[in-house]
């Protein structure tokens, strides 16, 4: 069993940065995929980002180029850096975790573990 806490999250203005940070504790040796959701009000929670172990790193659309993922083993620690954020951005981030890689990562489905969640509100 895994377990996941998120940090990091608050009340940033457009043009500004924002990192986020998840802690893994537990089996975190068997974690082949990590990744980022999040869920605006009203709205169904959607893919943001994954980082695999052998298969490379993955962004939405609406994310890439302005999203960062990446894994410190070390430190059991999944990180989001936000560069230029915008107010559509603004959502509960959920840090996701998953035992295997089969080749799709940007369903829920796709994932054996969930952080608690952590708001991110962007402002303009």
């Amino acid at each position: 069993q895994a377990q996941l806490v998120e940090s990091g999250g608050g009340l940033v203005q457009v043009g500004d940065s924002l990192r986020l940070s998840c802690a893994a504790s537990g089996f975190t040796d068997s974690l082949r995929m990590m990744g980022w959701f999040r869920q605006a009000p009203g709205k169904e929670r959607e893919f943001v980002a994954a980082t695999t172990t052998h298969s490379g790193d993955f962004y939405s659309d609406s994310v890439k180029g302005r999203f960062i993922i990446s894994r410190d083993n070390a430190k059991n620690t999944v990180y989001l850096q936000m560069n230029s954020p915008k107010p559509e951005d603004t959502a509960v981030y959920y840090c996701t975790a998953g035992v295997w890689y089969k080749g799709t990562y940007d369903y829920p489905k796709d994932y054996n573990y969930w952080g608690q969640g952590t708001q991110v509100t962007v402002s303009s």
